[in-house]
């Protein structure tokens, strides 16, 4: 007991300068003429031991007192100097005034509720901010400071489960919660809980512990007010557009995006009246006219887009759409947040494959969804009844892939900088899309919005189809498979592997072209990576 006691300056200060060390006695309890709480005897030491006092209310408590009170006291004992403050009048009831008096009345707040299993300290307020991107250097900021945020490592491992950790018994991961439903102890529990006044889960379509700490993450890594977690990106997509776009609404979107979202937009939206405006990702005259010739309710795209990397001006394109009433939303998935901060550049919602990046290991499907409450309570109401749901499982394999997120979007960020540029100076390359290069068309556009170009590049072999397919059955490292952002490299030609259905006038007219292929850097070697790229190339 004595190794945990942590006595922090705050309660030290309150309390009279005389102090006193704990000495147990063996024999202990009523034999000893002591208190009934075990033997012990108080010595004066009048001295600070390492910065810290032992005040002469401290002294014995009965061990179930140390058990309520451990558990925050262990992990916040370092952070914010409190960690086990015993109330005298758990071991000396003779005289409880007098201790009272000497206490503070923020101490005693912090006292109140030992005695029913509350925590010891207000530990929860430091993690939320830590959990909120908050930096804790600056939560003590005047009201005239703008408090740091967090860096997007820190945020990648803290995120959303540091004030989870005692409801699990402290573990330090997030456990798995497979269960499809939860208990209530009685009716007025299920009331209070139906009336918002006790905060649990009541079925596993509308929530989950584990599900939740994700979601909890990607909004503190999105600084985003909530986020919402779903079973798939394009599960994320429908379900947005869904919730947000009225029968005979409006859309606008661009002209190179994911296949699937366009063809949902295209094929399903129009039979519940709705009518889209496509427009090049550069062209804001034509998103003008599009806002003032229709009542436009959200404006979707991707940034950087598939396959080509195109990239929005967010912050016009948020201001314009803002003017006329519309929402932004932006598929974020080729940036991740540790590249591009979508919603403090002016977008209302972000959108992510979180199969991608922010699961990052080619080994589960989810898509996810962060804005404010308002935006996402649409959202949140259709997504319960359509029940996209993630697993606890593969929410428990993107919490773990998120925490290596900034180390592993920064390794590879750096791995398609340097390819691009090889690629750029290479015979046998036509040309090369990536947001980093000065012939990128937006890149001044995506040096003021992006931290980081990303892992994928795109760029077109000189050479026909069959020239390109030999390129990547070259290549030794990258497997050839749909998807990106995952620590293996992968590799494709966008012809075969997504528009193999469609004739060359059909892919021609959405820009496909046979020679194009698209390259997702994993978190191999730069230079393994680059050697391999070139023999390839070298051999056509």
């Amino acid at each position: 007991m004595a190794a945990a006691l942590c006595i922090g300056q705050a309660a030290a200060s309150a309390m009279p300068s005389a102090g006193y060390e704990y000495r147990p006695d063996a024999s202990g309890g009523a034999a000893s003429g002591k208190s009934g709480f075990g033997g012990s005897e108080q010595v004066p030491v009048n001295v600070a031991r390492k910065g810290f006092f032992c005040p002469p209310c401290i002294t014995r408590f009965p061990p179930n007192f140390v058990r309520q009170s451990s558990i925050k006291a262990r992990r916040n004992c370092s952070n914010i100097g409190v960690a086990q403050v015993v109330a005298a009048s758990a071991t000396d009831r003779s005289n409880p005034a007098a201790v009272a008096a000497a206490l503070t009345s923020s101490t005693q707040a912090e006292l109140a509720n030992i005695g029913n299993g509350s925590a010891v300290v207000s530990a929860d307020a430091n993690e939320a901010l830590l959990e909120s991107g908050t930096s804790l250097a600056s939560a003590g900021a005047s009201e005239t400071e703008k408090p740091r945020r967090s860096k997007s490592s820190t945020l990648a491992v803290h995120g959303g489960e540091r004030t989870r950790r005692p409801k699990v018994q402290d573990t330090l991961t997030i456990p798995i919660c497979q269960t499809s439903t939860y208990t209530f102890k009685d009716t007025a529990e299920l009331i209070a809980f139906q009336e918002g006044t006790f905060t649990s889960f009541e079925y596993g379509r509308y929530g989950n512990p584990t599900t939740n700490a994700v979601e909890e993450k990607i909004s503190a890594l999105e600084g985003a007010e909530t986020t919402l977690l779903s079973a798939s990106g394009m599960c994320a997509a429908t379900t947005m557009l869904l919730a947000l776009v009225p029968a005979g609404g409006h859309i606008v979107t661009t002209t190179d995006c994911y296949r699937r979202t366009r063809q949902f937009i295209q094929t399903v939206l129009p039979k519940m009246g709705i009518t889209t405006t496509v427009i090049d990702p550069a062209d804001i005259s034509a998103l003008q006219h599009a806002l003032e010739q229709n009542k436009v309710s959200i404006f979707f795209s991707e940034s950087p887009t598939n396959p080509y990397l195109r990239c929005i001006d967010i912050e016009l394109v948020s201001k314009l759409c803002h003017e006329h009433g519309a929402l932004v939303c932006i598929d974020g998935t080729f940036a991740t947040p540790v590249n591009q901060q979508a919603l403090a550049l002016g977008a209302d919602l972000v959108l992510h494959s979180a199969t991608k990046y922010l699961a990052g290991h080619n080994d589960v499907l989810a898509g996810s969804l962060s804005g404010s409450k308002q935006c996402l309570s649409a959202v949140r109401a259709l997504h319960n009844i359509l029940g996209g749901v993630v697993d606890p499982n593969a929410a428990y394999l993107i919490l773990r892939g998120l925490k290596t997120l900034d180390l592993r979007v920064k390794q590879q960020n750096k791995t398609a900088y340097l390819l691009a540029q090889n690629l750029e100076a290479h015979p046998k390359v036509a040309r090369v899309h990536y947001p980093g290069l000065e012939s990128h068309p937006e890149h001044q556009i995506a040096k003021r919005q992006m931290t980081g170009f990303g892992g994928v590049i795109s760029f077109e072999i000189d050479g026909d189809l069959e020239t390109t397919s030999k390129f990547i059955d070259g290549l030794r490292i990258p497997y050839i498979a749909p998807s990106l952002g995952g620590v293996e490299s992968l590799v494709e030609q966008p012809t075969i592997i997504s528009y193999w259905d469609q004739s060359p006038a059909e892919r021609a007219r959405i820009g496909i072209k046979d020679n194009l292929v698209r390259f997702s850097c994993g978190v191999e070697d730069y230079e393994d990576i680059l050697n391999d790229v070139m023999q390839s190339l070298d051999a056509l």
